[in-house]
């Protein structure tokens, strides 16, 4: 008998069943995952939702118009462990941040400008009925909706304004788990006080305690989840072994930056990490393929010994490039190329490659780029967002063991690049545009840049660099869903 709560027939909604945590990074993307794959294991039609997510890590799903639209990477992921089809409505409030005070607001996975210049109280007032909308239409459609909190519940100076937290839980009436980071230390202390920090109606609905990443012997705890419960009511209902490796990439901007490695290593992928780098969770397969390290570069010391360096996107190029001069990187990844060695440039990695970026509508910036490439990039107000099936054409050189590959990708990007001849001065070769608007290639072979995101994410695409595959996004799931059954288990 699990102590999670299940589906009573006859019902007329779907059960809600909400993971909060009681900080960031305590674990709620994972276990909310890990649930949905449980439940629908269990038979039951399930289906994820987090009312407002901040992120720059983000997919591209269809909208109820035919449209496509963006959602976070783990409402997307949360969707393909749930069986369905990810659709805007799992996550209706999605916010980009550009800056340190400043966000792109994505409603229902379209840009809303009117939004993105509000203050939060102001936009949280305007967005609640859409994010209602959503959840209800969900629970009318599945018979359990797992829905993700975010940050904590118990900020009290913005409780008065919540939208995503205890708000939504009061409004379906959710079976609430409250989720700690053991490992970091002080869980109790966290649950406690997250819980005596809300109102006693809100109280009511906190079910069951968490204990997440933990290491050793589980005997050791003893007698502190009696004791809490003791002062609060709430049973301890699951202790959760560290997951070192589990397969997905970590959520909310937070990486773990160590680098990786199994086996016998043959390639090194440095990864650049700058401030505002997007979709950095596409690497995730890769870091996940035995004899290919994957390091986070911040210095250009990070990329010695490297075989490749790949520049991911960015929420910001024309900053992240800025940042990349400062720590001294833009020399080094040119150095990297002109020793013949891979660069791949994805989105806004393939704008940094250019000569140029050029901002007229105030969207990103003005910079000179790289110059690995002769292209320039113009942004422009309107963002590009769709998800497609490609085939790759003959490639040259490094990149010929691609030829032919069907790949699912997606694009986001505001930026428009064009190959221009006039700037290939002194190269033998002129640079290839094997893909028109997508795809471009050095005269050289190694430099590499698209617009597509997820290329990495394809098995076939692994197989064809390095020869090996990282375990399937179903593997993962239906390990996640085994683990749920010993982690929510009663302990006799």
């Amino acid at each position: 008998m699990t102590t999670l709560p299940l589906p009573q027939p006859g019902q007329r909604q779907a059960l809600c069943v909400m993971v909060l945590g009681t900080s960031s990074n305590a674990g709620k993307s994972w276990v909310s995952t890990a649930l949905c794959a449980w439940y629908r294991a269990q038979g039951y039609k399930v289906a994820p939702f987090k009312a407002q997510n901040m992120s720059n890590n983000a997919r591209v799903v269809a909208t109820p118009d035919g449209q496509w639209g963006e959602i976070g990477t783990a409402q997307y992921l949360q969707a393909l462990a749930c069986g369905v089809e990810p659709d805007v409505r799992m996550n209706p409030l999605l916010l980009k941040p550009e800056a340190d005070t400043r966000s792109q607001v994505v409603l229902m996975g379209q840009v809303n400008a009117q939004l993105s210049a509000l203050p939060w109280r102001a936009r949280s007032a305007q967005v609640w009925p859409h994010i209602t909308a959503a959840l209800d239409s969900l629970r009318a459609e599945y018979e359990v909706v797992v829905i993700e909190g975010a940050g904590s519940p118990a900020e009290i100076n913005l409780h008065d304004s919540d939208i995503v937290n205890m708000r939504v839980a009061r409004h379906c009436d959710a079976h609430c788990l409250l989720v700690a980071d053991i490992d970091r230390g002080g869980a109790f202390a966290h649950l406690y006080g997250t819980w005596a920090l809300l109102p006693p109606q809100e109280q009511a609905l906190i079910r069951g305690f968490v204990l997440n990443k933990f290491r050793g012997d589980p005997g050791l705890l003893a007698p502190a989840p009696q004791m809490l419960q003791e002062r609060t009511g709430v049973p301890t209902v699951a202790t959760i072994p560290m997951q070192c490796g589990h397969g997905l990439p970590e959520e909310d901007g937070v990486f773990d930056a160590r680098s990786t490695g199994q086996g016998s290593i043959h390639t090194t992928v440095a990864i650049v990490a700058y401030p505002r780098m997007s979709n950095h969770d596409e690497f995730q397969p890769l870091r996940s393929v035995p004899g290919v390290r994957v390091v986070w570069a911040r210095s250009p010391a990070d990329l010695a010994g490297a075989d490749w360096v790949i520049l991911p996107g960015s929420k910001a190029t024309a900053a992240d490039l800025a940042w990349m001069r400062h720590q001294g990187l833009d020399a080094a990844v040119v150095a990297h190329a002109h020793a013949g060695r891979r660069v791949l440039g994805i989105c806004g990695g393939l704008q940094m490659l250019g000569e140029a970026l050029i901002d007229l509508h105030g969207v990103d910036g003005n910079a000179a780029g790289l110059g690995l490439l002769p292209l320039v990039t113009l942004f422009a107000p309107e963002k590009t967002v769709r998800r497609v099936q490609v085939q790759l054409p003959p490639l040259r050189g490094v990149w010929s063991a691609l030829n032919g590959l069907q790949l699912q990708v997606y694009e986001i990007h505001h930026g428009q690049t064009q190959l221009r001849a006039d700037m290939e001065a002194g190269q033998a070769q002129r640079a290839d545009e094997p893909v028109p608007g997508m795809v471009w290639q050095s005269a050289q072979g190694n430099v590499w840049g698209t617009y597509w995101h997820g290329m990495l994410e394809n098995a076939a695409m692994l197989q064809a660099l390095w020869g090996a595959q990282a375990p399937s996004l179903d593997q993962v799931f239906a390990r996640m869903a085994l683990g749920v059954e010993d982690w929510f288990a009663y302990k006799k």
